[in-house]
């Protein structure tokens, strides 16, 4: 069944809030590999719903529940060494609302009507309030705060949105299931109007959930402020669950000949978010908030790489998957800075190569893999990007992509040479485990392997999604 994606975590992050601590981190574990196992296996068995009115299964949402589950497997057990490390105030609540944000992600993934995948996204919203708050200190405080109201603003727009795309459907007199797949295939009996008004309220209300400026206010406080485990699943997860709800309305539009108008919203988003992330980077004196920037800045790339279409929209499939893996791996290197030098001051973080040579190595091949230098998969997504955009006529655009990620690469390389080879600390407050290093590692690896080789199932799956608004794999 399709629903047990999601409602095994669901389940066990309930029951592990009543659970001891050590009880609760064997679930959390084996709960990452038992949803990876579903997951895969409902993939590639092509799991029917039990409920089709409200989910389906489509190659975007698998997608996107797949890179969900991988990373996840990764951050689970990074967790559970982590919080050995970390005096965790309320640990039985991050254990439980870790399970409870995988089951909600999952849940708007494999969504199919527009007010469950809503519905769904507002939870993710709630769940990991607490993982913000999980300190207990002012700035967290105040973090998870602005991340509540902010997206919760954001996600009331979206709903209008929704309301206008419903409103499209009956001013157009036809009887068709409030579904995405039910709506593609009547799209071009839609009210173009409404349609148009629709997705732009999506855009603004779901992008701002995914980070785009300058609607992204709430992210570098609260993924500063969240505990590593959790910063790597908000920027390598949460972001592109609020993606698909922009792609599947921005297919709608695309089916319904309105595409050319959604395109160039989501360029003109796309290179403002990446510009706007390339300048707060310059300067920025802490290395999660770096992080979070730079997220900022691929999620602009993904809408760019949308918007350009063609050969584009492939690179934007690419680009999601390799961001959620180097992203998460930064973060989880990140999370082994806090503790070894017990701050998130870039100017107190020298002489990592020294001090933290294994850190090292997963941070300084994470900035590599970020920065689209290969032989991680970024450098891949961001050539065919940029192939896309000038094979489609966007010279412009495609040279304000290029400068604009220049801005972001010379920002983020003075941060990591300076943590990296900067002055010496006298020395390290929590040392290196093999059991910290080895998850970013994972991720690291996989995001170079994909590179060179893809998975048949998965190259499929790509494909069949970017297939509906017209993307190709050709140049």
């Amino acid at each position: 069944m399709l629903e047990s994606i999601f409602l095994l975590p669901l389940l066990t992050g309930l029951l592990t809030l009543f659970l001891p601590v050590r009880l609760g981190r064997v679930v959390l574990v084996a709960t990452a590999l038992l949803h990876l196992q579903l997951t895969v296996t409902g993939w590639l068995r092509a799991a029917t719903p039990h409920l089709p009115a409200y989910f389906g299964n489509t190659p975007a949402g698998f997608l996107v529940v797949l890179v969900t589950s991988f990373i996840f497997v990764c951050i689970a057990p990074y967790s559970v060494f982590y919080m050995r490390e970390q005096e965790m105030k309320s640990e039985p609540i991050f254990l439980g609302c870790m399970q409870l944000f995988l089951g909600t992600m999952s849940m708007a993934a494999l969504a199919d009507h527009p007010i469950v995948l809503w519905i769904a996204i507002e939870a993710t919203t709630l769940v990991s309030a607490p993982l913000i708050f999980i300190n207990r200190s002012k700035k967290a405080l105040e973090a998870t705060w602005k991340y509540v109201l902010i997206c919760s603003v954001g996600i009331a727009l979206a709903l209008l949105g929704f309301f206008f795309i419903t409103l499209a459907l009956d001013r157009a007199g036809i009887d068709v299931p409030l579904t995405f797949t039910a709506l593609n295939t009547a799209a071009r009996q839609l009210d173009p109007l409404w349609l148009r008004t629709g997705f732009i309220f999506v855009l603004i209300g779901f992008g701002t959930k995914m980070g785009l400026a300058p609607m992204h206010t709430w992210l570098p406080d609260a993924h500063s402020e969240a505990p590593s485990p959790a910063s790597a699943l908000l920027s390598g997860a949460l972001l592109n669950c609020a993606f698909l709800g922009i792609y599947k309305v921005h297919t709608l539009m695309v089916l319904a000949g309105l595409g050319d108008f959604s395109s160039a919203l989501l360029i003109g988003f796309g290179l403002f978010s990446i510009l706007v992330a390339g300048i707060f980077i310059l300067n920025q004196p802490d290395y999660k908030r770096m992080l979070a920037y730079s997220s900022i800045e691929n999620m602009g790339v993904i809408a760019f790489g949308i918007g350009v279409g063609g050969l584009g929209v492939y690179g934007a499939m690419l680009h999601l998957i390799h961001h959620s893996l180097l992203k998460s791996s930064l973060f989880l290197s990140a999370g082994n800075l806090v503790l070894g030098f017990g701050t998130k001051l870039v100017a107190q973080c020298g002489g990592m190569v020294r001090l933290l040579p294994r850190t090292f190595c997963s941070f300084f091949g994470g900035f590599i893999g970020i920065s689209g230098l290969p032989p991680f998969g970024i450098f891949v997504s961001e050539l065919l990007i940029l192939t896309g955009a000038f094979q489609t006529g966007h010279p412009v655009a495609a040279g304000l992509f290029i400068a604009a990620l220049v801005l972001v690469v010379a920002g983020f390389a003075r941060i990591v040479m300076t943590m990296s080879f900067g002055p010496n600390r006298e020395e390290v407050l929590v040392p290196e485990q093999n059991a910290r290093i080895m998850p970013p590692l994972a991720l690291l690896l996989t995001s170079a392997l994909l590179c060179v080789w893809m998975p048949e199932p998965l190259f499929r799956t790509i494909v069949n999604t970017i297939a509906v608004i017209g993307g190709t794999i050709h140049g």
